[in-house]
């Protein structure tokens, strides 16, 4: 049964001048961002502030997670020069947090793990003080894969666990969720200067102990950064809203997760992965 929206998602109105220079510095460096390919209901917000999260490799995925409006099919070539015009947008918008993400490549020999490592240096060499935060695929747990990352040195890494591990199977059909916590595990193990961070959406049909569970477990494998959002289905074709999650909710889940040691916690009916990701680091 379709629910209404409650007012309580309703998205304020921002101002567009700083948009259009988003969007024409993007179009020059034939760039994507993950704010207009998954219908991102902070892009308004976000484009105002001069700020994006890039996707790269491309604008097809692999996978087939039921609740990602991003396009499913036949994948692009790697462009080659995207780590360079990555960088060079970084500079041109004068960005001190850089949010860099992907479609999952399952085609890709390394997952183009190499590709994120390219684009962590290309930033580096134009700016070594740019925080570099990247969210990754599972690599299909991959370990040289997850190296490549690793040894560029971004300072987070970025592995979301969406939700509870029961609803996987409709939610994530590819993937693991004892392979995305072990990722984030491996991360911490391999260099603990790095910080790691994963993004859980509520409203998919779980309980609120299932996704408190989903705390510990994140937190037993180090997670340091979280961020709780409402899933909003981007059409009748996905997996569909089973609740809104009420702001009281999220405060709760906030203020739980704080107390499992999570480093700093952003709970929210519009939180999304990379919302307001320069305040973690604060």
């Amino acid at each position: 049964m379709h629910q209404r929206k409650p007012d309580w998602l309703k998205i304020r109105v921002q101002d567009g001048k700083n948009r259009a220079d988003v969007e024409e510095i993007l179009a020059r460096l034939s760039l994507h961002t993950v704010c207009e390919e998954a219908d991102c209901p902070n892009l308004m917000e976000c484009f105002s502030r001069r700020t994006a999260t890039f996707m790269v490799l491309g604008k097809t995925c692999t996978r087939n997670c039921t609740f990602c409006v991003v396009g499913k099919g036949t994948t692009q070539p790697v462009d080659s020069n995207e780590p360079l015009h990555v960088a060079q947008a970084v500079k041109e918008l004068n960005l001190k947090h850089v949010v860099v993400t992907s479609v999952t490549r399952d085609d890709l020999p390394d997952g183009g793990a190499g590709h994120f490592a390219d684009i962590i240096r290309q930033i580096k060499i134009l700016d070594q003080k740019v925080i570099v935060e990247v969210l990754i695929p599972d690599f299909k747990g991959d370990q040289s894969s997850l190296m490549k990352v690793i040894e560029a040195k971004p300072e987070i890494i970025n592995h979301n666990i969406e939700t509870i591990p029961r609803l996987y199977p409709k939610v994530r059909p590819m993937a693991i969720y004892e392979r995305s916590l072990e990722l984030l595990k491996n991360v911490k193990a391999i260099d603990p200067q790095i910080f790691t961070k994963s993004g859980i959406m509520v409203g998919l049909g779980e309980t609120e102990d299932e996704v408190i569970n989903t705390f510990q477990d994140l937190r037993d494998v180090g997670c340091e950064i979280l961020t709780i959002g409402q899933y909003l289905a981007p059409s009748k074709e996905h997996h569909p809203v089973i609740e809104y999650i009420h702001p009281d909710t999220f405060e709760k889940y906030k203020k739980v997760s704080e107390e499992m040691g999570f480093k700093y916690v952003a709970s929210g009916p519009l939180v999304r992965s990379s919302y307001m990701a320069d305040k973690a680091l604060d």
